[in-house]
């Protein structure tokens, strides 16, 4: 990547939602709302969060043509208790394949209240070898803010075969991720909120803090919070390498549940880092496992 240069490394994978309303008739595409809500926890268990699909608000408006993702209901695995977990290579090909996400189709995916909903969709379909999916910048959010069309119709995709091409390199567990911890040439990076990285505050995960040696880039500074669109490539530079992250090392990002850390990863792809991986369990693993090391500020 040359220096002081920021043309988007992956231009396919960012359409506008001007671009989008105008291609809404292109058979090829596959429009995917992708919301899902996290809720205050319940006092009886030890999750961190409810979690409650935006399949209601999908259904009183949408993009038209668009159909619906519940990533937890149908896009991850559920036969663990950590939220969000990748599932296995057969369930997300059927889901995809379900849904009409076939090799000659260009999936275009969006959530509101926040992008780390498609990003994580558009990373999962990447580990699993699709690379023709876009994110919509600024989502939902945006495409309202701008009055565009919207529609109440039900989704009529026709189903199709999805062929997945795993990269398990795209994710890490735990031991993974601790196997590094010394490593020169890997760095981590948290999306979580500052006050969460330094353990300052109260941590709905565990324990607090963060993993040994990561740094804080909080998914959050990396969103325009008026435009709910991706800050420019520049500033993200700036964020990035203001926190040590280097090209030439291997990037593991984490966050709470595996999500808003795939906005940090996301624009670092845009950006031209090549090298970058997903601690799938995140703090919500970590957090809770006494025998993994710690800490704070």
């Amino acid at each position: 990547m040359a220096e002081h240069s920021f043309a988007y490394h992956d231009p396919h994978a960012l359409v506008q939602t001007a671009w989008l309303e105008a291609h809404l008739q292109d058979p090829t595409l596959r429009i995917f709302d992708c919301t899902t809500h996290l809720l205050p926890a319940d006092a009886t268990t030890d999750a961190p969060y409810r979690i409650r699909s935006g399949r209601a608000e999908y259904e009183q408006g949408h993009i038209p043509g668009a159909g619906f993702l519940d990533l937890q209901g149908e896009l991850s695995d559920n036969t663990t208790k950590l939220r969000f977990m990748l599932p296995s290579v057969e369930q997300f090909a059927s889901i995809m394949s379900h849904y009409g996400v076939g090799d000659n189709t260009r999936a275009i995916l969006y959530s509101a209240g926040g992008i780390m909903w498609a990003t994580r969709v558009w990373w999962m379909l990447r580990a699993f070898g699709f690379d023709n999916a876009a994110v919509l910048d600024g989502g939902w959010d945006k495409w309202q803010a701008e009055e565009r069309l919207v529609s109440i119709a039900p989704c009529t995709y026709p189903s199709t075969v999805f062929t997945p091409r795993p990269r398990p390199e795209l994710f890490v567990g735990k031991n993974q991720v601790l196997a590094t911890i010394q490593d020169p040439n890997t760095i981590m990076v948290n999306a979580l909120s500052p006050d969460l990285h330094q353990g300052t505050g109260p941590s709905r995960y565990g324990r607090a803090g963060h993993i040994p040696g990561s740094v804080n880039v909080p998914a959050a500074t990396l969103i325009d919070q008026h435009s709910r669109a991706f800050v420019s490539l520049a500033e993200a530079q700036k964020k990035f390498t203001a926190a040590g992250v280097k090209e030439d090392q291997q990037v593991i990002a984490y966050c709470g549940g595996g999500i808003s850390a795939t906005v940090d990863l996301y624009l670092l792809h845009q950006l031209g880092y090549d090298n970058l991986t997903l601690y799938d369990g995140s703090m919500g693993e970590w957090a809770k496992d006494e025998s993994l090391p710690i800490e704070k500020g």
